[in-house]
This record gives structure tokens, C-alpha cells and sequence, in this order.
């Protein structure tokens, strides 16, 4: 009886072992079908492009040449795919968005994407001169009156002119405005100079190729789905700092960061506002340039603050746009201040500081220790807050290079 008591019982945990397991594998690849839905995005355009709504530099290597391949799925979010791609003898990273680009909204999803009304704009018989009003209004509305908005503007139509025939036709101003409802796109655009930001291949409706980044993280390894699952989360953080290039080279993929930063801070098209820090949204080139991989919560200032500025709220944690863009709750009139408590560099610096210490030589340690956390405790609403920005920002770039200028990871 004892021996059969005993057997009932393993038996009995081994099938609620197999049930749950087998539950956890379903809900897991249940999300992942939901993130990756490359599949359907392709559709989607293609369906648009052949029956000329839309048009574009990768359309016809997407949909007829089928020149444009999908990848390894990189998507975090259903409504924003993103693949490795290949285009012919080229690699890239394709990004398609599957709903309406999100407003800055604070406590709701997207609403599901509209098919029928994502492509109506401009309307048939615009003319190029309506159409570039359009396009410069709308970069009024997000950047104010900021910069020289009409070379931005005749930049966004040498960029719509996909097939490069000297005009761009009804489809391609279809494709071009689609994608200028997408904040990444425009900071793409309005960066597409600078080093950290990768460049624009080619374009298919609100479907883009950027090139392709070697490693599509700051640090860290991946993992198929299934064995992250049995790793706690305290110990993965852990092992994520082991797996990382020598400390030269994250001195190099630092002094990255902190340039892009840099490029975003009150730049001539005003200053841009880093909503979501994270390391799976950066990463870096075969020589260990730093590269943005995802900017999508990367917003225009004066477009948070003017969306912000009537948000109700009973607490500060009503506040908050993307994980990191916070403001203060004025209690008096139970509405959202405008001003961002921290600036990018106190969060880039937050990011930076386990990754920079580790393995840090011991005749700076102590310095560069001491700089990331005057970074961290960088204020927005601070006296003298741009002076500081700067100088801390200098002495971090400067107290790097002369580390490793003499190396050959410089």
C-alpha cells in the first residue's frame, strides 16, 4: 500500500510537472506568434503596393522581385515588427508597424490598425506644393518654429522619391507621410548625418530598412525562449554583465552613447527626450561604434509638452510617457507639470553605470565612479542645469578616451 501510495504521488506531481510546463511553453509561443507576424505585415503592404496606394524605393524587391527577405524576428511589441532582413546582397533590419502609430498616450494601447484610412493622406489631385505645406506644417506642429523646417521639408521629398525619377508620385507621398506620423522616422531623418543613427535603406508604405547592426544589444546574450524561462531574473541581469566586450570596448560603445546624447540635446531642431533607456535599444557595429536600434520613444519636447500639459492626474506615477519620461503632478489643479524631470544624460548614465564599472581599470575607477553619479543626480529643474549637462558630460567623454586612446579598440 505504501509502495503504491508513493508511486500515486510521484505520478501525480509528474503530471502537474508535464501540465504546467506544457502551459508555460503555450502562453510563451503564444507570444511569440504575436510578436512575429512578419508574415501578415508583408501582406498588408504588398496588398496596398499592387494596388497602387502605396509606393516606394523597396516595394517592388518586397512584393515582386521578392528581392527582400524577413529574418530573425527582433520584435518586442506586436504593433512594432522588426526583423532581420536581406536585400539582395545587402543586410538590414526591416521594421513594419502593424497598428496606427501611437499617439503619446499614457495609460491606453493603440487603437487597431486602421487599413482603410492609414494611406489617405495626401488625397488624389495634391500638388507638390500642397503637399510640401503639409509636410512643413506637420513639423511645425512637432518641432515648433525650430530650426530651417523647409530644408527638412525638401530633405523628406528627395527621400520620397523612391525610384529616383526627379518627382514623387501620389504613392510615394502616401508612403513618406505615413511614415512621418512615426517619431523614429523623423528623428532618422533629421540625424541621418550622425554617426549613432542608423541609415535609411529604402521604404515601402510605413515599412522601412535601416542597416543592419552586427549586435542588436548594449550587453547580454540570447537565449532561445525556452531556457529563459527556468533563469530568475536577478541572476539573468547578472550573467547579462559577463557577456560583454573588453572594457576598452565599452569605454568606445560609452563615449558612443554619450555622443548621441549629445546630438539630441537642444540640437537645431530643438531638443529630443529619451522616454525608454534600455540596453536591448542599443547597440553596436563590428568596430564598436554605438548604434540606436530602436527609437521609437525617442519624442520632440515640445510635442510631449504640449500633449502633457492638460493630462489629469492624482499622483506622480500619472505622469510618466514611455518607462522614463516622468513629470510632476501639480496637485493644486490635479494636472501633469510640462517640465521632464531627468534629463537623457542622467539616464544614460544610469545605464551606463554597471556596465562602465565592471572590469573598470583601478586608476580611474574611483573617478569615473564619481562622475556617473554627479550623471545620475543631474536634475532638469536644476539652476545652471545646461552648464552642468556639459561639463559632466565633457569630463565623462574626456576621462574614457584618455584611457584607451592608446589602444587599438579607439
Amino acid at each position: 500500500v505504501r509502495f503504491s501510495y508513493m508511486r500515486m504521488k510521484y505520478l501525480f506531481i509528474s503530471w502537474l510537472v508535464v501540465f504546467i510546463g506544457s502551459w508555460v511553453m503555450y502562453v510563451q509561443y503564444s507570444t511569440y506568434t504575436e510578436l512575429c507576424r512578419g508574415h501578415d505585415c508583408r501582406k498588408i503592404i504588398c496588398d496596398k503596393y499592387k494596388t497602387g496606394v502605396i509606393d516606394g524605393s523597396a516595394c517592388s524587391s518586397l512584393c515582386a522581385k521578392e528581392t527582400l527577405y524577413f529574418g530573425k524576428c527582433l520584435s518586442t511589441k506586436p504593433n512594432n515588427q522588426m526583423y532581420l532582413g536581406i536585400w539582395g546582397n545587402l543586410q538590414g533590419v526591416i521594421k513594419c508597424q502593424m497598428e496606427e502609430a501611437a499617439q503619446l498616450d499614457f495609460d491606453t494601447d493603440p487603437e487597431p490598425r486602421k487599413e482603410i484610412v492609414l494611406f489617405d493622406k495626401p488625397t488624389r489631385g495634391t500638388t507638390v506644393e500642397k503637399f510640401k505645406e503639409m509636410v512643413y506644417g506637420l513639423f511645425k506642429a512637432k518641432l515648433g518654429e525650430q530650426g530651417n523646417l523647409s530644408e527638412l521639408v525638401n530633405l523628406i521629398l528627395s527621400f520620397a522619391d523612391g525610384n529616383k525619377d526627379g518627382r514623387v508620385s501620389l504613392p510615394e507621398a502616401k508612403s513618406a507621410w505615413a511614415l512621418l506620423q512615426l517619431d523614429e522616422f523623423l528623428l532618422m531623418v533629421i540625424l541621418h548625418d550622425k554617426e549613432h543613427t542608423p541609415k535609411l535603406m529604402g521604404f515601402c508604405g510605413d515599412l522601412y530598412v535601416t542597416e543592419r547592426v552586427e549586435y542588436t544589444s548594449l550587453y547580454g546574450i540570447s537565449l532561445p525562449w525556452i531556457i529563459e524561462l527556468f533563469i530568475p531574473s536577478g541572476f539573468r541581469r547578472n550573467m547579462d554583465q559577463w557577456f560583454t566586450p573588453s572594457w576598452p570596448r565599452k569605454a568606445k560603445i560609452a563615449i558612443g552613447l554619450l555622443e548621441f546624447v549629445e546630438d539630441i540635446f537642444h540640437g537645431p531642431y530643438g531638443n529630443f527626450l529619451m522616454c525608454d533607456t534600455n540596453a536591448k535599444n542599443l547597440g553596436y557595429n563590428d568596430k564598436y561604434d554605438l548604434k540606436m536600434m530602436d527609437m521609437r520613444k525617442i519624442v520632440p519636447e515640445i510635442n510631449l509638452k504640449e500633449i502633457i500639459k492638460d493630462r489629469q492626474c492624482e499622483t506622480d506615477l500619472d505622469c510618466i510617457y514611455g518607462t522614463d519620461c516622468r513629470t510632476l503632478c501639480d496637485q493644486s489643479k490635479m494636472r501633469c507639470t510640462t517640465e521632464v524631470i531627468q534629463p537623457n544624460l542622467a539616464k544614460a548614465c544610469q545605464l551606463l553605470k554597471d556596465y562602465l564599472l565592471r572590469g573598470a581599470p583601478s586608476d580611474i575607477h574611483e573617478e569615473l565612479e564619481k562622475q556617473l553619479y554627479l550623471c545620475i543626480a543631474l536634475k532638469v529643474t536644476a539652476n545652471q542645469m545646461e552648464m552642468e549637462h556639459s561639463l559632466i558630460l565633457n569630463n565623462l567623454k574626456t576621462l574614457l578616451w584618455k584611457k584607451i586612446s592608446h589602444t587599438n579598440d579607439s
